[in-house]
């Protein structure tokens, strides 16, 4: 169990124990491996959720939830059953120029290098206070509006996750929607792997929560 000394160098407002738990209950830790090699993560999709069938999830959408993780390196991944349509939750996840839609620990986001919808643009975000990072440097990698899939890496700013890719993908599940995320990142110096992915778990846990609570009441209007 990650100490709260260790966590600090994070967020001195998270509680170790409870992430830590809810973490660990909600996603699957990768371990660090010994050389650089593709892995696949096992993402623990519920056989059912309110349709009462299982979700098949096509391989061409699973692959991109295959990571490299080097030997400094972590990857964990993140589910959300959300009680809407894919119909109204893709439009906000898909919004690379708009993180704060839902992201609530985004302050500001402007995209300074290509078009903000388009695979290869750049943006630069600026984060909440109380968080040890002030800017993010990021660009899109996947955009796929058939497919639901989205990805971005991180490739600068003033932050301690260096390396940082993730990858979200939607799901259909009868009239609602099941959001995974998996992401990569190398393990700072001074935290370990538990701890890196105890910290990012719980931003990607409170991102998706808040996208549930969004597309809900976009269905209402």
């Amino acid at each position: 169990m990650p100490s709260s000394l260790q966590l600090e160098r994070f967020n001195p407002t998270i509680d170790a124990t409870t992430t830590a738990s809810a973490a660990i209950a909600n996603g699957v830790n990768c371990p660090k491996q010994p050389q650089a090699a593709a892995r696949r993560l096992v993402v623990p999709l519920p056989l059912s959720l309110s349709s009462g069938r299982g979700i098949a999830v096509p391989d061409t959408v699973a692959r991109h939830h295959a990571h490299m993780v080097g030997p400094n390196q972590c990857c964990s991944v993140v589910t959300q059953p959300i009680n809407a349509p894919v119909s109204a939750v893709w439009p906000v996840v898909r919004r690379f120029d708009h993180p704060q839609g839902y992201k609530n620990f985004v302050k500001s986001c402007h995209v300074i290098t290509g078009d903000g919808i388009r695979v290869g643009a750049v943006r630069e975000v600026r984060v909440v206070s109380g968080l040890p990072a002030e800017t993010s440097t990021e660009r899109l990698e996947i955009l796929d509006d058939e497919c639901h899939v989205i990805s971005f890496s991180v490739v600068g700013g003033d932050h301690r996750l260096m390396n940082y890719r993730s990858v979200t993908t939607l799901h259909a599940n009868g009239s609602g929607t099941l959001v995974v995320e998996s992401y990569v990142v190398d393990v700072p110096q001074g935290n370990t792997n538990e701890e890196t992915c105890v910290f990012v778990d719980t931003i990607v846990r409170c991102n998706l929560q808040s996208l549930a609570q969004i597309a809900k009441n976009r269905t209402r209007n």
